[in-house]
Formats: structure tokens, sequence, C-alpha cells
């Protein structure tokens, strides 16, 4: 896995006071998923990154390092 994308997500949480199981919680996943993804297990899929870019009000390209803000 991309480790840029864990680094974001990890940086969003913290921006906006969130711990895994509250993230999970918002985006309707498991908290074990979200960690996975912040352990470099796993990848978020494609409706993951949208749910994740909705949710922190952001796009895709940010998530996985195409774009810096």
């Amino acid at each position: 896995m991309n480790i840029l994308i864990a680094e974001r997500i990890k940086e969003l949480m913290k921006e906006h006071k969130l711990n895994q199981v509250q993230l999970a919680a918002k985006i309707g996943l498991k908290q074990n998923t979200v960690s996975a993804w912040l352990l470099g297990k796993k990848e978020p899929c494609i409706s993951s990154l949208w749910a994740l870019a909705d949710f922190f009000d952001t796009d895709i390209d940010f998530l996985v390092g195409r774009k810096e803000y």
C-alpha cells in the first residue's frame, strides 16, 4: 500500500479529532478495516476512498497523494 494514503488518513483524523472507531462509524465500516489501512496491511477500495473524501470534504487525489493542499 502506498504509505502516503495511510499518512493522509491519519492527518485528517487528527485534524478532525477522530479515533479509528469514530471514523469507521462515520463512514460505515468496521474499526479493523480502518486499522488495516493505517498499518499498511490493506488499501481502501474505491468506494471507501469516495466515502473518506466525502466525509473529510476533500478529493481522492489528495488522499492518494496526487494533490497537495
